[in-house]
């Protein structure tokens, strides 16, 4: 039986703003160890906002979120940082990489605030995973040399850095033209296919969606499908 490294259970959630408006209702699935699934649905439908709760940075839910079966419900902040840390790799629309360091050093950042590895370690390890990436020509430039596809490149290096448990994507290819899409689209394939990579990655691209392992269907805040 596979691992289940992500489990959300009877998530709901909502805004008060005056009035309350209610933005997920009952939503529960789960991922495995080296699943690629996306997440569909129209703009306004409740992906972003269920993102950003799988990430454990919003904690003002009803219903549980287990993290490599872990309670995530009710934790602190300070542990919800930690796990975020070693546990969630994150790729957005922006590569939020920073222009002041090279790619080898924003791809490093991570792992130096984890602080579990040597300096020099961290440096081998950046590399390699630029080198996966087939990057690592690129590593001592800085990101304003580099095209679009390059930069998200980086930023899933960036993302890999700690071993996450899972990497979460938020439109990572919305700001791409097709053929540097396409890369990254392969690059997330081959990291669940021959790494055992989870990723979770919210798109609006119909073809994006269709070609990963399954597709989480939304609308009006509720799964309409799990693609299983």
């Amino acid at each position: 039986m596979k691992k289940k490294v992500i489990e959300a259970i009877g998530i709901n959630k909502s805004f008060y703003n005056p009035i309350t408006v209610k933005v997920l209702t009952d939503v529960s699935f789960s991922i495995n160890a080296g699943e690629f699934v996306s997440v569909m649905g129209r703009s306004g439908c409740g992906k972003s906002t269920l993102l950003y709760i799988l990430s454990t940075m919003d904690t003002s839910y009803e219903g549980k979120l287990f993290l490599d079966g872990i309670n995530m419900t009710n934790k602190k902040d300070e542990e919800l940082a930690k796990v975020r840390n070693e546990k969630i790799g994150f790729v957005f629309q922006f590569h939020y990489l920073l222009s002041e360091f090279n790619n080898l050093q924003n791809v490093m950042l991570p792992a130096l605030k984890y602080g579990k590895l040597s300096e020099k370690e961290i440096e081998h390890n950046a590399y390699q995973k630029l080198k996966i990436l087939g990057i690592e020509s690129e590593a001592l430039k800085y990101p304003n040399q580099l095209s679009g596809g390059q930069k998200q490149r980086v930023a899933i290096a960036r993302a890999l850095i700690n071993d996450p448990l899972i990497i979460m994507g938020d439109e990572p290819t919305g700001n791409l033209d097709k053929k540097s899409g396409d890369v990254v689209f392969n690059i997330f394939k081959e990291l669940a296919e021959v790494y055992n990579q989870s990723l979770l990655i919210v798109t609006h691209d119909l073809d994006f969606a269709r070609n990963t392992h399954r597709t989480i269907t939304m609308e009006d805040g509720k799964i309409i499908s799990t693609g299983l």
